[in-house]
Parts: structure tokens; sequence; C-alpha cells
């Protein structure tokens, strides 16, 4: 399993236009084959970092997502909104694999 995490680097005065993209991200990310963690906005500190955070099981699972998502009548409409509005001034992926787990196996 592999975890994507997106940073973003938004635009402070449309933090309202980052939370309507990430909720429309909440319904056609899952509906395309990712398990989505969650979108997270700027709360205490930075006010200009936002991420989005899922899992897939591999890269090429992740290609053919991507593939899915923007075939999705909401991935579509969400890249326009984003592109329209600016909102996103950067946008960062990394991939990550658990090295921690088990969690919470007492000594």
């Amino acid at each position: 399993m592999l975890t994507c995490v997106i940073r973003y680097r938004i635009d402070p005065t449309q933090e309202d236009n980052f939370a309507t993209y990430a909720q429309n991200w909440g319904q056609a990310i899952p509906r395309n084959g990712a398990d989505l963690i969650g979108y997270f906005t700027p709360h205490e500190g930075s006010s200009t970092l936002a991420y989005g955070i899922y899992n897939v099981p591999s890269l090429a699972a992740y290609e053919a997502y991507r593939a899915r998502l923007a075939d999705d009548p909401l991935g579509k409409e969400n890249y326009a909104f984003a592109q329209q509005k600016k909102f996103i001034l950067r946008e960062d992926r990394t991939f990550l694999r658990l090295a921690s787990a088990p969690h919470g196996v007492p000594a």
C-alpha cells in the first residue's frame, strides 16, 4: 500500500474555494478507486499550506485511478474550478510507504 500526500500552497484569501474543492474530491476520489484519508485546510500556523492524503495499492493502481478520475464528471468539473479560481499556487505529490506498522502492540 502506498500513501499519496499532496501538499498544496494555496491563496489564503481563497480558503473557502479550496474547501469546496476538497469536498468535491471527497466524493470523486473514493468513487474512482483510491482510499481517501482526507483533505486538510490551514487552522493554526501557516495559512497557505493544505494537504490531501489517500492510499492506493501500487503505482500501477494509481495510474489507473488517475485515468478514471480524469474521466469522472465531478473530477473534470473540479479540475476546471481550480483552474478558473486559481486558488492553488503550487501542488506537490509524494508517495510514502508505512514503516511503523504494526501500531499499538504492547512491549
